[in-house]
């Protein structure tokens, strides 16, 4: 399934599914005429359907093929065309955000940029930061250019959504704690980043102010995530086309990594690291007001951004 938060006519969000043409489906509204019985108890948001597990994909699956093979307009507010409501951030508010540095290629662009080599602890750890999960946004939102950088930045990347509480989890238990898949652009503030972590501590205004990801969540049982194409484009130019399965830690080393010692929650986002040439620090090239940021992932769709300059 392709899941999503979307905005009802009312006003009010709402957690849906996308058909092959990109209509909405209303969950709740088709769990509520599917069952025997109308009930009202389908998961409100995001987070509780993943909280829900096993129990709350099975039931989203049931409202979605009731939904699919009611296609016309007999139930009122059950379908949505492509673009008539808009679409959040997938998942809102997710329980924590930690970025991955996966992509050798990545990774060693950035230390020939500073004259050095890869550090060996890298090829041995998963390592992460945690970065702001109050400034998730969604499609089509803006990104506002914060203040204090001129050189602001995209970057490529796969989000992972935590679906099954673990601790001390091993690797090769690890994918079955994933719920699902999303495009992620971990937005950065360049000559910030590079002033604060001269002191070795780190990113944080470089990245705080937005993660974008969306459009939607893939449940993991529907994507390979290391076969991917991975494609950026700036105002319909091609800036990056690189693959997931060029990755060097992969999700199950992350999970287990993260997790040793630290319960891991349903609802935590994941990112993959940037994906070789996936940002304009690689390419020497920098974003611009007023520029569209557009974040294809295969099987998962187009994650768009417009960056605006206030003032």
């Amino acid at each position: 399934m392709k899941l999503v938060t979307f905005v009802r006519p009312s006003g009010q969000a709402a957690v849906g599914a996308l058909s092959q043409h990109g209509r909405i489906a209303d969950l709740a509204i088709a769990a509520s005429r599917c069952s025997a019985g109308e009930r009202d108890d389908f998961p409100a948001s995001m987070l509780a359907l993943v909280e829900a597990g096993d129990a709350g994909i099975e039931t989203a699956g049931a409202a979605l093929t009731f939904a699919l093979e009611r296609d016309d307009e007999s139930i009122s507010g059950l379908w949505h065309e492509p673009g008539t409501v808009p679409l959040l951030a997938p998942l809102p508010r997710p329980r924590s955000f930690r970025d991955f540095w996966g992509f050798e290629e990545h990774v060693k662009t950035c230390w020939q940029l500073r004259g050095e080599a890869v550090p060996d602890t890298w090829y041995e750890l998963p390592i992460y930061y945690k970065g702001n999960r109050l400034s998730i946004i969604g499609p089509d939102e803006d990104v506002c250019w914060p203040s204090y950088t001129e050189k602001l930045d995209y970057e490529l990347e796969l989000g992972i959504i935590i679906g099954k509480q673990g601790r001390d989890i091993h690797a090769d238990d690890a994918d079955s704690h994933i719920f699902g898949y999303t495009a992620l652009n971990d937005w950065s503030a360049r000559d910030i980043q590079r002033r604060e972590m001269a002191c070795r501590l780190g990113p944080a205004k470089g990245k705080d102010f937005a993660t974008s990801i969306g459009p939607c969540i893939v449940t993991a049982d529907e994507v390979d995530p290391y076969d991917l194409q991975m494609i950026a484009r700036i105002n319909g130019e091609v800036w990056t086309d690189n693959h997931s399965g060029t990755i060097y830690h992969r999700f199950n080393q992350c999970i287990a990594h993260a997790s040793m010692d630290e319960t891991l929650y349903p609802g935590e986002l994941f990112g993959s690291g940037t994906v070789g040439r996936g940002c304009g620090l690689e390419l020497d090239r920098w974003l611009q007001p007023g520029d569209v940021v557009e974040l294809e992932i295969e099987n998962i769709g187009i994650l768009r951004n417009r960056v605006i300059k206030k003032g």
